[in-house]
């Protein structure tokens, strides 16, 4: 019986974290992108909040209150504040495929920044065939580029976003904290929403704000389901799968949101898309796999 729980609970990770992308983009027809992943964020932190600060989880995060805002701009509130912005211009399932070239980054940054990590030939290739993914895909789409440099600008945001979050993810390497993954998760979604509220209220005075239905179902989607219950789901699943398989989940997820961005929005997918996509998430798990 726990084999099927652990496999359902695996899926349903990677199918919820899939969907997000598409909804995003529907929550962005009425609200701005700080705005929107702010609240986001807060919501989640606060829905995490009671399992994450149980025992010693508050006492830790107060005795390491730097290094969880230093993460939670890296991690939260850069990326976050990023992929929101781009993807007011950027298709969802573009903009996912984008985002999985983070795994890319990682091994680059991790020879730059980590003693003793080496750039292997498996690492080069995975390097050269995501790039290669990112340049089919965009010169495909020359064309719209032309006709609208926002989508250029989105997509370049996009890379930008995984850029950091492969930075964020060496640098909690480097810095490996004493807290529990769940009160660190808290800590930095409260910390990064927060910072994101207030990028909001400089940046986007003025612009229009409308918690129509489908913006606060993308709201509490995304906080309950994109946040909350996944994350719970994978430090379940954590201790009960080889570390291998969590490699995997951003590739079945980046599958999702690729499959609803046409199905649910009827978002073109060309062969340029598939092969374009299909290198980068192959590139992805030869980086993560070395």
């Amino acid at each position: 019986m726990r084999r099927p729980l652990v496999l359902a609970v695996y899926l349903a990770i990677a199918v919820l974290w899939g969907s997000t992308w598409m909804v995003i983009r529907v929550g962005l027809r009425d609200l701005p992108p700080f705005l929107f992943a702010g609240v986001r964020m807060v919501l989640a932190a606060l829905l995490l909040a009671p399992l994450a600060l149980r025992g010693g989880g508050a006492a830790t995060l107060r005795r390491s209150w730097r290094q969880v805002v230093i993460i939670a701009v890296l991690q939260v509130a850069l990326p976050y504040g990023l992929m929101f912005v781009a993807q007011q211009w950027v298709p969802s399932g573009l903009a996912a495929i984008l985002f999985a070239t983070f795994p890319i980054w990682i091994a680059l940054l991790a020879r730059l920044l980590l003693p003793g990590e080496r750039l292997t030939a498996l690492r080069v290739a995975s390097v050269l065939m995501g790039v290669g993914g990112v340049v089919v895909l965009e010169a495909s789409r020359f064309r719209e580029l032309s006709a609208s440099p926002l989508l250029g600008l989105g997509s370049a945001i996009m890379v930008l976003a995984s850029m950091v979050v492969a930075f964020a993810n060496v640098v909690a390497r480097r810095h490996i904290l004493a807290i529990s993954p769940l009160a660190l998760t808290a800590g930095q979604a409260a910390v990064g929403g927060v910072l994101l509220l207030v990028a909001s209220l400089a940046a986007e005075v003025g612009r229009p704000v409308a918690f129509t239905p489908s913006a606060a179902g993308a709201v509490l989607y995304l906080a309950v389901f994109g946040s909350g219950l996944t994350y719970l789901g994978l430090y379940w699943l954590l201790p009960r799968i080889p570390i291998a398989a969590l490699g995997v989940i951003p590739l079945l997820d980046t599958t999702v949101a690729v499959f609803l961005g046409a199905a649910v929005l009827a978002e073109p997918v060309g062969w340029s898309m598939a092969a374009g996509g299909t290198m980068v998430l192959a590139a992805a798990a030869l980086a993560s796999r070395s």
